[in-house]
C-alpha cells in the first residue's frame, strides 16, 4: 500500500522521450562495424544498463579486443547523429501533463538514468524540462548499473526523501529490478516502444500516465 508520496524518481529513456528506438538504431550500427550478430533476447538484457555496462558485457560475451570505453563513444556519437536530425523525437506522450502534475502538487522530481549526462541534458534542454527536477542522476554518477539498486538508493537521497515516501517510474525489467531491490514501489509503465518488456515484477503497471494521479 503506498505511503504518503513527496519524491517521484523517473526514468528518461522510454519513460520520458522515446528514445529507445534511436539508442537501438546506435547499437546495432555499432554492432555491425565490429561484424556483430547480436540476438534480440541478448540485446533485451541490456535494456536499461548503462553503455558503458552493456558494452562490458557484450566484450566479454563476444571475447572481443575492443575497449568498452571507445565502443561507448562509437555509439554515443552514433546516438547524437540520430537525435539532432531527427525532428519527429517526442516525449512521450502524457509524461508532461504528469511531470506538472507532480510539480504543481509540491512534489519532488529526480530524474535517475543509466544514460549520460551529455544524453540527458540534451533532452532536458530541448523539452524545457529542468524547471521541474530538483535532481538529476546519469549512469557515470555510479559504480553499478541497473538492475543495481544503487541508482534509485542514490536518487532517493539526492531528493532528500525517505525510499518509503518515493516512487519509481520505469519501462525495464532492468530498471524495476533496481527498485524492488532498492525497496521503493515502482510503476511499471509499458511503452509500446519496448514490448519486450515483462515488466512482472512492477508493483503497478500503466499504459497511461494519466492513470498516476487515482494513486497520487
Amino acid at each position: 500500500m503506498l505511503k504518503k508520496i513527496t519524491c517521484v524518481l523517473f526514468d528518461m529513456d522510454g519513460v520520458i522521450i522515446d528514445s529507445e528506438l534511436l539508442h537501438k538504431k546506435a547499437y546495432y550500427e555499432t554492432f555491425v562495424s565490429l561484424g556483430l550478430e547480436v540476438s534480440e533476447e541478448l540485446y533485451k538484457t541490456l535494456t536499461g544498463s548503462s553503455t558503458i555496462n552493456a558494452f562490458q558485457k557484450l566484450v566479454a560475451h563476444f571475447d572481443l579486443k575492443e575497449d568498452p570505453n571507445e565502443l561507448v563513444l562509437q555509439k554515443r556519437k552514433r546516438y547524437v547523429d540520430f537525435f539532432e536530425n531527427d525532428p519527429t523525437l517526442h516525449l512521450v506522450n502524457g509524461v508532461e501533463e504528469i511531470i506538472k502534475y507532480f510539480y504543481n502538487k509540491g512534489m519532488t522530481l529526480v530524474l535517475a538514468s543509466s544514460s549520460a549526462m551529455v544524453n540527458i541534458d540534451r533532452v532536458f534542454n530541448r523539452f524545457d524540462l529542468n524547471q521541474y527536477f530538483t535532481a538529476k542522476i546519469s549512469g557515470a554518477d555510479l559504480k553499478e548499473s541497473k538492475p543495481h539498486p544503487e541508482i534509485f538508493e542514490k536518487a532517493a537521497v539526492l531528493g532528500n526523501t525517505p525510499k518509503e515516501n518515493c516512487i519509481v517510474i520505469e519501462d525495464s525489467d532492468n530498471g524495476v529490478k533496481a527498485a524492488n531491490d532498492a525497496g521503493i514501489f515502482v510503476f511499471g509503465y509499458r511503452n509500446p516502444m519496448a514490448a519486450d518488456q515483462t515488466l512482472e515484477n512492477a508493483d503497478v503497471i500503466i499504459t497511461d500516465f494519466g492513470e498516476l494521479r487515482s494513486y497520487i
